[in-house]
């Protein structure tokens, strides 16, 4: 198991000093699922939800969640970020929208923590533009799917 780098020898939280690394281009891509009936979610596609383009506001709330990271996350560092995208996909017969969220940066340090970031308010913002049709809409999960760049190279998330 790897060591834990956001401690100090005494176990204290601490932000990582990235001074030292190399700047390299670096991507991440996340994923949140939001689920919900069948019947909300092809509202969602009709974008007769009471609150208007549940997909459009969704996709800007996560680019300007993405752009926030570093205040919401106490040990994230603050990043320039060079793009940030939400891709939002309705499978109305299953009651499914689906945000994946992408981010990149050329910096010293991980674009993770951004891409994941962007997806989940994407999905909570989903939530709140569907709540007066259904209460009982559920976020499934957030995950990274991949990323690319830095010390451990890239990764991808195991389809299974």
């Amino acid at each position: 198991m790897a060591e834990l780098t956001h401690l100090d020898d005494e176990g204290t939280a601490r932000m990582v000093d990235v001074g030292a690394k190399d700047v390299t281009d670096r991507r991440a891509v996340a994923r949140a699922v939001v689920r919900m009936s069948p019947q909300t979610a092809a509202a969602v596609v009709a974008g007769n939800a009471p609150k208007g383009d549940v997909l459009g506001v969704a996709r800007i709330a996560g680019i300007q969640a993405a752009k926030r990271t570093g205040e919401l996350i106490p040990l994230c560092h603050p990043i320039g970020l060079d793009h940030v995208d939400v891709d939002a996909q309705v499978d109305a017969q299953a009651g499914t929208v689906t945000l994946t969220a992408t981010a990149r940066v050329t910096a010293r340090t991980g674009i993770e923590m951004e891409a994941m970031t962007a997806a989940a308010v994407a999905a909570l913002t989903v939530y709140d533009m569907v709540k007066g049709i259904e209460r009982g809409v559920v976020v499934e999960r957030v995950e990274l799917l991949e990323k690319s760049g830095g010390r451990s190279g890239h990764w991808v998330r195991d389809a299974g």
